[in-house]
């Protein structure tokens, strides 16, 4: 029969070997895609427009439409994640409504993305008729961003000390000014924190913007909303992968999936940054 002591130095082994071993596959990811990426990385690749359909030429235009895409969603996004969590958190708290839209929240944020671009393509694409539109996909992403940054903005306004709403109703003031002077302040590094969350999820989506927002070539500046996609990097990858046979397009795809995965990396330690923010602010309450 095995010793308690055994299962014990067992479970701490195996805990620190998958530890170990979730470290080593994320350094061998980032690693090889940076090794692979920086022969690319150039002046002229970043800040010049794509020739010879990718072969050539840089990707400024890839990287102004993904901006133009994850602001958008960022825009759209944040009022509609701090009202969301303004009704789960305040107007619904402790009822049977809390747990059915935090239910809802999390089967949004599972929703596979594939989804998401099928129903932009038929109700925006082909139902309103916008054709490829920068505000499609910008839409999209921002019902991706919505149920993560919904939930960390609900779990800022739940972590705020009771004693603070108590003593705001003893001046007397009403509920909306209580959120507007207590409750969005104080949840402000976490409503930060769920946003970049949702962004660095966001920002390397293809399969909602492929049919929807983004096109392979052809595009500069969108000046309107109807037939006015935009170039973007996950697509521009998607289709230079295609072609990767050639040296210079697979290259290229390297070197833009190292800018794709700086954009990730910067928004992710972002989300790190704010969310200890909130945890300290929590803990200082």
């Amino acid at each position: 029969m095995i010793s308690r002591t055994l299962k014990n130095q067992l479970f701490i082994t195996f805990s620190r070997l998958s530890g170990f071993f979730v470290l080593a596959l994320l350094a061998g990811v980032i690693g090889v895609i940076a090794v692979k990426g920086m022969g690319a990385i150039s002046f002229n690749f970043i800040f010049s427009p794509m020739q010879e359909g990718g072969l050539s030429g840089g990707i400024i235009f890839q990287i102004a439409g993904t901006i133009i895409l994850i602001t958008t969603a960022l825009v759209i996004s944040l009022p509609l994640a701090t009202g969301a969590a303004i009704v789960k958190s305040i107007y619904w708290k402790d009822t049977r409504q809390a747990g059915a839209y935090q239910f809802f929240l999390y089967v949004l944020n599972g929703m596979p993305s594939i989804l998401l671009g099928v129903f932009g393509f038929f109700f925006f694409v082909k139902f309103l008729g916008w054709g490829k539109s920068w505000l499609t996909g910008g839409i999209l992403l921002a019902i991706m961003i919505l149920p993560v940054a919904a939930i960390s903005i609900a779990g800022g306004m739940e972590r705020i000390p009771r004693e603070y709403i108590d003593n705001a109703r003893a001046l007397g003031l009403s509920t909306p000014q209580i959120i507007r002077s207590v409750y969005l302040p104080q949840s402000f590094s976490s409503m930060l924190s769920g946003l970049f969350l949702g962004l660095a999820r966001a920002v390397g989506e293809t399969a909602p913007i492929m049919f929807t927002a983004t096109v392979f070539a052809g595009a500069v500046w969108p000046d309107g909303i109807i037939e006015n996609p935009v170039l973007s990097l996950p697509y521009h990858i998607f289709n230079l992968v295609q072609e990767s046979y050639d040296p210079r397009a697979a290259s290229n795809a390297w070197g833009s999936a190292l800018v794709l995965m700086v954009f990730a990396s910067v928004f992710s330690m972002l989300t790190i940054i704010f969310r200890l923010s909130a945890h300290e602010e929590a803990r200082g309450s």
